[in-house]
C-alpha cells in the first residue's frame, strides 16, 4: 500500500483535510452551502444549554446536569443499549458472571467487544419509518437506539454464532462463542430481517447491505488470526491490545485505529472509491479539495476521508476497556466528531449552513417531497459531512469557553452536546419523523 493511501486511512487525514474545508467555509468558497458564521455562537449557546440545563431545554431524559458533568459518559454504543433507562448491559454482565470461573473481567470485556462490533457495524441509517418493538417490554424504539436493542436481542439468541444445527442455538450457553467468523460468514439476510422485525410495513434501509457487511467481516476476521484467533472472534482484540501495551495500563488509540482499519477496509462495498486498486472505505472526492489541489497531479489530494463507522466503533470499544478493566487510552484527542446526520443536521436546522438554491432544487426534485435528498457520494453530502467535522471542532472550543472552567472531552461533547442537540432540534422541526433536514439514500453502510 502506497504512502498516500495509508494517509487517507489514518485518523490524522480526517482532521487535516477537514481543516482545509474549514478554511474554504470561512472564505465563502463552499460549492453547495452558504455559511452564516454569525449564527455559530447561537449554536454554541444552545448546545451548552442542553449540557448545563437538560431538564429545561430537553424533551429527552438525561442522566446528568449541573454539578454532575463528570458523570457524562463518552459517546459510545453502551448508552444506546440502555435506552429507556433499562440497564440491559449491566443485567447481561450480571448473568455472565454467575459462573465467575468462566467469565472474569477479561472475558466480560471480550463479550462486550463481540457485541459492540456487530451492533456498531449494523448501525447505519435505518430510515424514518423503521421501528423495533422490544419483546420483553413491548416498548417501541427507532433509529440508532432501536438498532442497538434489536442487535442485543440477536446477540443473545446466538444469531451471529455458528452451530451445526439450529436446535443448538440456546442463548448464552457456557463456553459457546457468541460471535465468531463462521457465524458471521453464514449469516442469512432473512435472519437479520427477522431480528430487526422488517416487514412490508416496517422497512429498513439497506438491510441486504448490512448482511453483506457482516459476512465480509467474517471473512476478514479469518484473515487475521494473529489478532482475532483461528476462530475469528472480535473479542480477541482485548488480548491483542493488552499485549501491545506491554504491561502498561495505557492503551494507544492509534494502535486500535490501525488494527480496526486493517480489518474493516476490505469489508466495505466494492463500488467505493479505490486508489491504485486499493479500497479506501468511507472516503470520497470533494470539489472543494479538488479546487485547492488543482495544481496537484495526486488524486488523493482531492479525497476527504471520514471513516465514520470505524470512528463510532473506536469510541464505543474504548468504553468497556475503561469501565471493566480500568485501562486508559492515550491519543484519544486524535479522534474527530462523527460525520453523520445528527451532528450535521444541527448546523442546518439552526441556520449556520444553508443549501444553495441549485443544490436545494436538485435535492427536492430527487425526493419529490419537502426535504432534499441526495446519494451518499453526492458532492453535496460529502461537503456537508466535511464542514460538519470542521464546525464541531470550532464548536467544541466555543462550548468549553461557556462551561465555567469545566473540561469536557470531545467524546463527552458529542454525547451530551452536539449529537443530542441535533436530535433535539430535529424533533422540534419534524416531530413526526425526527429526520435529518437533508435526506441521504442509505445503502446500510454510511451514516
Amino acid at each position: 500500500m502506497d504512502s498516500q493511501t495509508e494517509y487517507l486511512l489514518s485518523l490524522r487525514a480526517i482532521r487535516e483535510r477537514a481543516k482545509i474545508v474549514a478554511d474554504a467555509t470561512h472564505a465563502g468558497e463552499l460549492s453547495h452551502f452558504d455559511f452564516h458564521e454569525d449564527l455559530l455562537g447561537d449554536v454554541a449557546d444552545f448546545v451548552t444549554s442542553v449540557i448545563k440545563f437538560p431538564d429545561m431545554v430537553s424533551s429527552f431524559q438525561r442522566d446528568y446536569g449541573p454539578d454532575k458533568f463528570d458523570t457524562i459518559p463518552p459517546h459510545g454504543r453502551w448508552q444506546h443499549f440502555d435506552l429507556g433507562n433499562v440497564p440491559r448491559i449491566t443485567a447481561l454482565i450480571r448473568d455472565w458472571k454467575v459462573d465467575a470461573a468462566k467469565c472474569d473481567n477479561y472475558e466480560v470485556t471480550r463479550r462486550l467487544v463481540d457485541l459492540f462490533f456487530v451492533s456498531v457495524l449494523l448501525d447505519a441509517g435505518a430510515g424514518d419509518h423503521w421501528r423495533y418493538i422490544e419483546p420483553s417490554t413491548e416498548r417501541e424504539y427507532e433509529r440508532s437506539e432501536g438498532i442497538a436493542v434489536a442487535s442485543l436481542y440477536m446477540f443473545q439468541s446466538l444469531a451471529f454464532a455458528y452451530t451445526e444445527h439450529e436446535s443448538d442455538k440456546v442463548p448464552l450457553v457456557n463456553g459457546k462463542l457468541l460471535i465468531e467468523r463462521k457465524g458471521l460468514e453464514q449469516l442469512r439476510t432473512d435472519v437479520l430481517e427477522q431480528g430487526f422485525q422488517v416487514s412490508d410495513s416496517n422497512s429498513m434501509l439497506g438491510i441486504a447491505s448490512r448482511g453483506d457487511l457482516l459476512r465480509s467481516l467474517g471473512r476478514s476476521l479469518l484473515a487475521h488470526p494473529d489478532i482475532f484467533g483461528n476462530e475469528g472472534r472480535p473479542g480477541n482484540l482485548v488480548d491483542y491490545m493488552i499485549k501491545t501495551a506491554g504491561g502498561s495500563s495505557e492503551l494507544d488509540i492509534i494502535t486500535l485505529w490501525d488494527t480496526l482499519q486493517t480489518l474493516l477496509i476490505p469489508i466495505w462495498p466494492k463500488d467505493r472509491i479505490t486508489i491504485a486498486g486499493k479500497a479506501i472505505g468511507d472516503a470520497w472526492p470533494l470539489q472543494v479539495l479538488q479546487r485547492k489541489a488543482c495544481s496537484s497531479h495526486n488524486l488523493t489530494d482531492s479525497i476527504q476521508p471520514f471513516h465514520k463507522l470505524t470512528q463510532w466503533l473506536t469510541y464505543s470499544l474504548m468504553v468497556p476497556f475503561q469501565r471493566i478493566l480500568g485501562l486508559q487510552w492515550v491519543n484519544a484527542e486524535s479522534l474527530t466528531a462523527l460525520a453523520e446526520y445528527r451532528n450535521g443536521g444541527l448546523f442546518v436546522d439552526l441556520g449556520v449552513l444553508q443549501l444553495k438554491k441549485e443544490a436545494l432544487n436538485r435535492g427536492l426534485k430527487e425526493s419529490g417531497g419537502l426535504l432534499p435528498m441526495f446519494e451518499a457520494g453526492d458532492d453535496v453530502i460529502v461537503e456537508w459531512r466535511a464542514v460538519t467535522l470542521a464546525l464541531i471542532d470550532e464548536l467544541y472550543k466555543m462550548v468549553l469557553s461557556r462551561m465555567d472552567g469545566v473540561h469536557l472531552t470531545m467524546a463527552q461533547l458529542l454525547e451530551a452536546g452536539s449529537w443530542k442537540s441535533g436530535r433535539e432540534v430535529a424533533a422540534k422541526h419534524r416531530p413526526e419523523t425526527k429526520s435529518s433536514p437533508i435526506l441521504i439514500k442509505s445503502d446500510g453502510t454510511v451514516f
